[in-house]
């Protein structure tokens, strides 16, 4: 026998989009259930504390100054933030040559891509005049016509397709990249630290943000190990059904990635476009790793702890290193193809060749960690990639319209669904805030579920 609920809102995700839609869903009157399928709030961010206290974010980790809805929330809940270490220079590895920048040659291009993107329509890609030719090419293809130097291709696919959107440039549409693009001001701002995307982390992580969130909540509107796998769905409601409690509702806001969002069983099914959407919007795969040390020793060295290389099996690095440590933390970044081959080593084969390369780029001291930390997004079931997903080639012109328009009663949320800074914290907020002013606009008073039971409406 299944346990018995009612609400105005289902909402389905407690990462920061579910989060956001619950709080301004509950501010303006409407009971609220978030039914969350891990025993923790957060979604995609997961901090863990070293032993000796040393912090490490396993999932999403900064913000930047123009990511407004971060900003007014770490305010409004009190959340310290730090800048992003940045002291000494950046090692560019470009062909096994280490330069102080990258090549014109590939500055050219990506400042090509740049001017691209600002001609996209970031919430309606799918209408630009060039719109069907650039979804049905991928970024690679787009790449050798425009340079017959394969190394150069390599690093602006690493730099785009690798180090934002998580994936190979064989996977990625031109009109994808560049909708990233647009949304997250630019290249510079994408990649750049201080005053970029990364300029600065959350003391105690940004899953200590979604706790304060989390309690900010009306007692008893957060259900833990609560996997959604069936939702009913009519005109006059729905009826969700989330490990073995049943809830009621007028509405559902379906916030986690539309991977995982595909995976629920609906009844009727979702029309084709959206349908299809899911079917045609993987998560990235990225795979993050965490170096530890007594001390920052490429600091010594002039330093900045900050790479980025064309070959290889990491394409980033950054200085993870908290204030005062106590200890020091090298974290690396690979991408595509090479994450894949890192994933098909044992745990011993995937240390090695990720300190090998460590201390190609940093010195010999790379190879000897206090400790070596791993966390795989690919792996874990409540998300199944990272950073987040991203339309195949041909989706947005073929399936673009459906990513944030409702069915019926059910209103999708999530980071992928944002215009502005899609993949990120913010993009996260911003989508769930939006689902529910959807919701909140457009409620009818006195209608009754698809049971025949009076619904209450979510009007204040």
């Amino acid at each position: 026998m299944q346990d018995g609920r009612s609400a105005d809102v289902v909402v389905v995700g407690a990462g920061f989009a579910g989060l956001a839609a619950a709080h301004d869903l509950a501010a303006a009157g409407a009971r609220v259930a978030l039914a969350e399928a891990r025993d923790r709030v957060g979604g995609r961010v997961l901090t863990r504390l070293l032993p000796d206290g040393t912090q490490l974010d396993l999932g999403g980790q900064w913000v930047g100054p123009t990511q407004h809805e971060m900003r007014e929330l770490i305010a409004r809940y009190g959340v310290r933030t730090y800048p992003t270490p940045e002291r000494g220079r950046a090692v560019v590895d470009y062909e096994g040559a280490l330069l102080d920048a990258l090549p014109p040659q590939v500055m050219a291009l990506l400042g090509e891509l740049d001017r691209l993107s600002r001609e996209i329509p970031a919430d309606e890609p799918w209408t630009h005049p060039q719109a069907r030719s650039w979804d049905g090419r991928t970024l690679a293809s787009w790449l050798a016509g425009r340079t017959g130097d394969p190394a150069v291709a390599r690093a602006v696919a690493r730099q785009t397709a690798g180090a934002l959107l998580s994936l190979d440039a064989a996977d990625a549409s031109l009109l994808e990249t560049l909708f990233y693009l647009v949304g997250g001001d630019g290249m510079d701002v994408l990649v750049g630290f201080a005053g970029g995307a990364q300029s600065h982390r959350l003391v105690g992580g940004p899953q200590e943000l979604a706790v304060r969130m989390a309690a900010a909540l009306p007692a008893g509107t957060i259900l833990h190990n609560c996997p959604v796998r069936r939702v009913e769905h009519g005109a006059g409601g729905a009826v969700v059904f989330a490990g073995g409690v049943r809830l009621e509702a007028a509405h559902v806001v379906i916030a986690i990635p539309p991977a995982l969002a595909g995976r629920i069983e609906y009844d009727p099914p979702l029309p084709v476009q959206r349908d299809g959407l899911t079917q045609r919007m993987a998560a990235g795969y990225a795979l993050k790793t965490h170096a530890v040390y007594r001390e920052p020793f490429w600091r010594a060295r002039g330093l900045s702890g900050i790479s980025f290389s064309s070959h290889g099996p990491l394409t980033e690095t950054v200085d993870n290193t908290p204030p005062g440590g106590p200890s020091a933390v090298l974290t690396s970044f690979a991408y595509g193809a090479d994450a894949h081959r890192l994933r098909s080593c044992t745990a011993r084969e995937r240390r090695r060749a990720v300190l090998d390369r460590l201390a190609g780029l940093f010195g010999a001291e790379a190879r000897d960690p206090a400790a070596f930390v791993e966390f795989d997004w690919c792996a874990e079931p409540w998300t199944r990639g990272c950073f987040s997903g991203h339309l195949a080639p041909g989706a947005w012109t073929g399936f673009g319209p459906a990513l944030r328009a409702p069915v019926g009663v059910l209103h999708w949320a999530g980071t992928e669904t944002a215009t502005r800074w899609n993949g990120y914290f913010d993009g996260a907020v911003q989508s769930g805030r939006r689902a529910a002013a959807e919701i909140l606009a457009g409620a009818e008073p006195g209608v009754e579920d698809h049971k025949g039971s009076p619904v209450r409406s979510v009007r204040p």
